[in-house]
């Protein structure tokens, strides 16, 4: 069996036993009442980013209106908006450097081994992005078109 819930990511979904602290149950329990979350899909997703922090240091994650993202610790900014960012550059560094020169080396490549290692999230998200247009926005909300 495959689910993709919370994570973006196939995986064969597997039984496993693990002791967990009171404290660290106790909170995972609060966190699925407060999200209407089974416990499962959440100890799932909570392991799947720390795999993912600790194979790229420097990533966090951040709860944003369309669901879980990751982000550049320390700054809020979004993997996907670098990405983007580089992108639009001709994925120069130098270029990439340039639009986010407030972040250090170690951040900017954090991002970028992100995308590298995760790149079917960031497409998804990259994809759902480029629908936005200010077209699209003002079809779904009118009030917010310019006069």
């Amino acid at each position: 069996m495959y689910d993709m819930r919370y994570t973006g990511v196939p995986y064969a979904a597997q039984t496993q036993s693990i002791r967990i602290a009171e404290s660290t149950r106790r909170y995972m329990e609060d966190t699925c009442r407060r999200m209407g979350r089974d416990f499962s899909s959440l100890a799932h997703e909570m392991v799947a980013e720390a795999v993912k922090m600790r194979r790229i240091p420097g990533i966090v994650f951040h709860d944003t209106p369309s669901g879980r993202t990751a982000a550049v610790a320390g700054t809020g900014i979004q993997v996907w908006e670098v990405v983007r960012s580089y992108r639009q550059g001709g994925e120069s560094w130098e270029k990439a450097k340039a639009a986010y020169h407030w972040l250090s080396e170690v951040q900017l490549r954090a991002a970028l081994a992100y995308a590298e290692a995760y790149p079917d999230q960031i497409e998804e998200r990259l994809r759902l992005e480029e629908r936005w247009s200010s077209e699209a926005v003002w079809n779904r909300h009118p009030f917010t078109r310019p006069r």
